[in-house]
């Protein structure tokens, strides 16, 4: 009986001293946010692009689809008008996934326009292709940094020689690594990666390498910070970081600004399974 009173008392005691905790969270209007990263396969003669748009959400939300009202794409070096411009399609409606499939060689030359009518406004970016290297090696080593249980896998490439690069590596698992070639200028470049020890023996992992110019590998550090490498750089970031897609023929700062980057590069791929 007294230890029952004694619960009972605790109970009370414990019940009386609760607080109500107000937790202030983030507020800001939507926005676009836009996943124009256009990858060029080494081995492939066309490619099919596949640009997202959604919209951000408040803090305890799921972001939304918006309705754009035209998205297209232009190469401003072709001569013919009716080759210049491509219409990106969404497919299936109501997905914010815009797709098109055209000639490698429509986006490796010249410069590139992206432009997006969505409600009541112009926005639009620029690019060109950037090139990028092969994977020249890809193998799993024995060493570990925190625990037994990490896995390591080497990776290698040779720099571009007689001119400055940058590059995007794709780690798989949403995780990525930007570099460049300030410290190994026309060299290979060789560095160990340790995946954490949710990675299962027998998991085949693609790395992928692309080419960058020094803008986009300033976006990517940026995000890839701000993600603290448990996220996708295209997720919404954790602040606010501008891309290069912009208002058109604005003159003036804006706060109208769209979040994601538009960029066409090349990808090279390798893949590798854990023993």
């Amino acid at each position: 009986m007294r230890k029952l009173l004694l619960i009972s008392i605790l109970s009370s005691f414990l019940i009386s001293c609760e607080d109500v905790i107000e937790v202030e969270t983030p507020t800001d209007r939507p926005r676009l946010n836009i996943d124009a990263l256009i990858k060029v396969q080494d081995n492939s003669e066309n490619t099919t692009i596949n640009i997202t748009a959604k919209l951000t959400s408040s803090f305890f939300e799921s972001s939304s689809i918006p309705e754009i009202d035209s998205m297209t794409l232009t190469n401003s070096d072709i001569a013919t008008s009716e080759d210049r411009t491509i219409s990106l399609i969404e497919q299936p409606a109501g997905s914010g996934r815009y797709t098109s499939t055209v000639t490698n060689s429509f986006l490796t030359s010249g410069v590139l326009i992206l432009d997006i009518d969505y409600d009541n406004q112009q926005y639009t970016a620029e690019t060109r292709f950037v090139p990028s290297v092969p994977i020249s090696k890809l193998a799993q080593g024995t060493d570990t940094v925190f625990s037994d249980d990490e896995k390591e896998v080497i990776i290698a490439f040779n720099d571009i020689p007689d001119q400055e690069n940058f590059y995007i590596l794709d780690l798989d698992f949403n995780e990525y690594l930007a570099t460049e070639d300030e410290f190994y200028p026309g060299q290979k470049f060789e560095f160990s990666y340790f995946y954490d020890d949710n990675v299962s023996l027998g998991r085949e992992i693609t790395v992928n390498l692309l080419g960058a110019d020094k803008n986009f590998y300033d976006y990517m550090t940026q995000v890839i910070v701000q993600a603290g490498g448990d996220q996708g750089p295209f997720q919404t970031p954790a602040g606010t970081v501008k891309g290069n897609i912009i208002v058109k023929n604005s003159t003036e700062d804006t706060t109208d600004f769209v979040l994601g980057y538009f960029a066409i590069v090349q990808q090279y791929t390798r893949t590798i399974i854990l023993e």
